[in-house]
């Protein structure tokens, strides 16, 4: 049975963007010097087959896994679709046959992974089935699931939101001949300043001035100019948090400036190699320096643990390069393997003279980031003294209990889901994981979020709402207003002072977050006869206990009643079962 998340179609814009988009950040692979061997082509071309064929293998099982909702076991079998590729050793642009077939792969787990704006289906067998040819046809027999509300919510793929990467717009950036002329008064009075800033180490770090440095500086004070005012108001919000992080892990403070040219600061950056985050980690990555994916949380995203994160593999890297940060961030944008090679064939650990061996986008990377540490440390020298960094990004946190909604939280501090997920752009969904989780929360409102949540009853943290009572309002007003029985209400908010105004809990009713620790009885499920009668639940009671003592199959009792199976249930709750199994 095929699933809602095979609502994609493999769009004509990728033939577009598909030769010069596609990064190999952050995954280290061996000598690719092999395909300069013309004697040895037939041999790439066999090891190529093989390389599709084994690449291909995973993303099948990860399409099964996802068919059968195991989703941490899909990301799993997708990272290894992907990663076959990047670790084979071979340079994957060099290869049309390769880079194609990367390039498809991609879009296939990004699109099984984000929403579309305006999905479209297509059937998965299309591409599996000759995963070399490029095919942007739409096929006619789609018999694929439509696109559904489903009874409980999907915890997996599909929820995070993203934008686009810059780095997508930089494997392609070419400089122009205004850009890149260095002979003006002005570009050598500013080259003059490069010079010097390498000379003494300013920077806190030590690297070699080249003037194609100065050419990103001609690039950010023309054409680049808005891209370079977005990067430095956005810095305010994590510079303060990214430095801190950053000294602590012995990484010189202005390294951070490369977040700026990863993501422009942007925490739900994507770029089309899959790398996410305001420190573009690629999935494999990521799980090496201990950031966790799976169908709750996307540590990528993460604030402070990506940025830590990005912090350690940087010291790792610069370690490796014997403390060479021109290096190390070569290797952060086009893995260990690439900078390896390229050092080989130049004969001297140097990046100016690995230069000529490296791909493309590191070319660009690491003058880019140069060029935007140095204008960020005199912005006003550089035409920049205009823009005023945004206020640092500010919050209180509070330990939350096992799967909450975010809905309920938002109510309980009279704030917004939108406002929770772009405080913790590491949400996969609108609940929290399933283990207490620290969520951030606008500054100021923890208490009273801590107050209500001590109300709320375990079995009702993702199912509950939450409402605000009316001056004048008594309860049966109330449970007019709610839909929700008095009993019910008073059973959920005993001790409420309803002339104290507040807030109360009010269960749901089908128009909030539905509980995901069951499954919903659905048409092929056993179907109950009407007329359910209600019983009161005793003290120490459970669904289980109940469905047990009535004959009652605990899951259908559960689907009634919307609990879960083994929350305990307050002393006198009320319990609808069905007559006949009495």
């Amino acid at each position: 049975m095929k699933t809602t998340f095979y609502r994609v179609i493999y769009c004509a814009f990728l033939i577009l963007t598909i030769s010069n988009n596609f990064l190999f950040a952050q995954i280290p692979n061996n000598n690719s010097g092999l395909r300069n061997a013309p004697t040895q082509v037939d041999a790439q071309d066999a090891q190529i087959t093989a390389l599709l064929a084994k690449s291909e293998s995973y993303f099948h099982e990860g399409e099964l896994e996802l068919q059968n909702k195991n989703y941490k076991g899909a990301r799993e079998k997708f990272d290894k679709a992907v990663e076959t590729i990047l670790l084979s050793g071979l340079n994957v642009r060099s290869y049309p046959k390769l880079n194609t077939y990367y390039g498809q792969l991609i879009e296939r787990v990004y699109r099984l992974e984000v929403p579309m704006t305006s999905p479209l289906s297509v059937n998965p067998a299309t591409l599996a089935q000759n995963p070399a040819n490029v095919n942007t046809a739409i096929p006619n027999d789609q018999s694929v699931a439509q696109v559904q509300t489903p009874d409980v919510p999907q915890i997996g793929f599909g929820d995070q939101k993203y934008e686009v990467s810059p780095l997508d717009e930089l494997a392609t950036l070419k400089l122009d001949a205004v850009e890149q002329n260095v002979e003006t008064p002005e570009a050598q009075q500013s080259y003059q300043q490069v010079k010097v800033a390498a000379q003494i180490g300013s920077l806190g770090f030590t690297f070699q001035s080249d003037a194609r440095i100065q050419q990103f500086i001609n690039y950010y004070q023309g054409r680049g100019r808005a891209t370079m005012e977005t990067g430095l108001y956005r810095s305010g919000q994590f510079a303060k948090m990214a430095r801190r992080i950053f000294r602590e892990e012995a990484v010189p403070e202005n390294i951070i400036w490369l977040g700026q040219v990863e993501s422009a600061w942007k925490p739900w950056a994507r770029s089309s190699a899959a790398a996410s985050g305001l420190w573009q980690f690629i999935p494999g990555t990521g799980v090496r320096f201990g950031l966790r994916q799976n169908a709750y949380v996307d540590e990528r995203n993460s604030l402070e643990k990506a940025t830590r994160a990005s912090a350690k593999y940087l010291k790792f890297l610069a370690n490796r390069y014997n403390g060479n940060y021109e290096l190390a961030m070569a290797a952060y944008n086009s893995g260990e393997g690439n900078v390896d090679s390229a050092i080989r064939k130049a004969g001297v650990s140097n990046f100016w003279a690995a230069y000529p061996y490296l791909p493309r986008e590191t070319k660009n990377y690491v003058p880019n980031i140069l060029a935007t540490i140095i204008i960020a440390n005199n912005p006003r020298q550089y035409g920049f003294g205009n823009v005023r960094p945004s206020a640092p990004f500010v919050y209180d946190q509070v330990r939350i209990p096992t799967s909450t909604s975010l809905n309920l939280l938002a109510q309980a501090m009279d704030t917004s889901v939108e406002t929770l997920r772009y405080m913790n752009p590491e949400l996969r969904q609108n609940i929290t994981p399933n283990e207490p989780y620290i969520v951030r929360v606008p500054p100021g409102r923890s208490k009273e979020l801590v107050a209500v949540l001590r109300r709320i009853p375990s079995y009702a943290r993702n199912s509950a709402n939450l409402t605000t009572i009316a001056a004048g309002e008594d309860l049966q007003s109330l449970s007019n207003r709610t839909g929700v029985s008095q009993t019910e209400l008073q059973i959920l908010n005993p001790n409420i002072d309803l002339k104290r105004g507040g807030k109360i809990i009010v269960p749901s009713k089908g128009n909030g977050v539905k509980s995901t620790a069951y499954a919903r009885p659905r048409g092929n499920a056993p179907v109950l006869k009407s007329g359910l009668e209600t019983i009161r639940a005793n003290a120490g009671d459970t669904i289980t206990i109940i469905a047990a003592r009535y004959g009652i199959a605990a899951t259908d009792l559960a689907g009634i009643n919307g609990v879960q199976l083994d929350a305990p249930l307050q002393a006198g709750r009320e319990i609808r079962i069905p007559p006949t199994r009495r």
